[in-house]
């Protein structure tokens, strides 16, 4: 069962349907019972850095998000659910993210030949071995939404990286932290692909 955690920031029903595409049980909820009994469990979202913390914390599930990175299932941050991985945004300063992983999460700055927010679909380099990027090729297109972006402080920890004005950090992975600044949800077959290497860790060892 793959737990999808609705704390009101939309992006859901999408994530869903191409996991129930691929087979996959799952359940939308933000009940603790639920996201703790789950085999993984997703973080999507769209919108603001702070709102999406305010609504985490109102509904108590920061404390739930870091059981479950403790009890090592796996996990995964999609989009706006990336950046809340981390300490802090430019997008609303003063308002502290997850704070499991360490990087920044920086605005993408203006430039007069791209637009901001970044729309569309850009190519990925895979600068290190990532077990979501497992059949991927160099180079296969995903679908970015964002007018963010992160910086890690490891760059060990970067998986995935696209260019867009700037260098951005598109994936990470540590231990069992997985995240995506793109939705592979939007993001055709190479997204699936990615969605699918997600519902399938530990199923090689069981």
């Amino acid at each position: 069962m793959i737990a999808i955690i609705d704390y009101d920031a939309g992006n859901i029903k999408s994530v869903e349907k191409a996991l129930q595409y691929m087979g996959e049980r799952v359940i939308i909820t933000r009940n603790s019972k639920d996201i703790l009994a789950a085999d993984k469990v997703i973080l999507p979202g769209v919108g603001s850095f702070g709102d999406a913390m305010d609504n985490i914390r109102k509904y108590e599930l920061d404390s739930v998000i870091k059981e479950v990175v403790d009890q090592k299932t796996p996990f995964l941050g999609i989009c706006l659910g990336l950046q809340l991985l981390f300490e802090e945004s430019e997008e609303s300063p003063g308002v502290k993210g997850l704070g499991l992983l360490k990087g920044k999460i920086l605005k993408i700055p203006e430039h007069k030949e791209y637009k901001v927010p970044h729309i569309g679909w850009n190519s990925l380099y895979l600068p290190n071995e990532g077990a979501l990027f497992k059949g991927i090729r160099e180079e296969s297109y995903v679908y970015f939404v964002h007018s963010y972006y992160l910086k890690a402080d490891d760059f060990n920890i970067v998986k995935a990286t696209t260019d867009y004005i700037v260098s951005i950090h598109a994936a990470v992975e540590k231990d069992n932290l997985y995240a995506c600044q793109f939705h592979p949800e939007k993001s055709s077959n190479t997204g699936l692909q990615i969605l699918r290497n997600f519902a399938n860790l530990g199923k090689e060892e069981g």
